[in-house]
């Protein structure tokens, strides 16, 4: 399962008060499990962005295991010391390894969503995919939550966090479900693209 052990929150830049924060509230594919968390795609965006000339601070609240009741129930307290303009959302992976209802999955990022935007934070959703263990319409189940609130709620979305990295077992740690350190700069330009337009707002 993604995100058995779990790490605390780190911080990528002190919002230093002035600075626009993206907040990325996610699980083990954005907290760096298995890897250095300077070598993870969050570090590596903040090193972007600075590249770019861009003032954005980039505070990692992603833990490892986390499911989307648990970025829900943490989200209120990242919001309130954090102040994001933006919120990627990188959660439901663990929801999908564990089989846990779909519906509430939706009910918590539906939430998670509601929540940022009433704190004028702009959301960037990030979808998974899962194996088929619990067979093709939980599979299928799972990835058009993603859609769905995208187009519900008009969102940007990342359809994929590891597209081009899930199954390419080089990419990937010997638990072949967590990407290496060789796949987080192909992770950071798959969330790239949606990204940069929205910090260029």
């Amino acid at each position: 399962m993604i995100g058995l052990s779990v790490l605390a929150p780190f911080s990528i830049a002190a919002a230093n008060g002035s600075a626009p924060v993206i907040l990325v509230l996610g699980d083990s594919l954005s907290a760096g499990y298995g890897i250095d968390q300077n070598q993870g795609w969050v570090a590596l965006l903040q090193r972007r962005l600075a590249r770019h000339g861009d003032p954005h601070d980039v505070v990692n609240a992603s833990i490892s295991g986390d499911t989307t009741a648990g970025g829900l129930f943490r989200l209120d307290s990242a919001l309130a010391d954090h102040h994001p303009a933006i919120v990627i959302v990188e959660l439901g992976a663990n929801d999908g390894l564990r089989g846990l209802s779909l519906a509430d999955m939706e009910t918590n990022l539906t939430k998670i969503i509601k929540k940022c935007r009433a704190g004028n934070a702009q959301v960037l959703l990030v979808g998974m995919r899962i194996p088929p263990n619990y067979g093709a319409e939980y599979t299928t189940g799972f990835a058009s939550v993603y859609t769905r609130l995208a187009k519900k709620y008009k969102l940007p979305l990342v359809p994929f966090l590891l597209a081009g990295v899930a199954d390419n077992n080089a990419l990937l740690q010997s638990d072949r479900l967590h990407p290496n350190g060789d796949a987080q700069g192909i992770i950071l330009d798959t969330v790239w693209p949606e990204l940069e337009r929205m910090v260029e707002q």
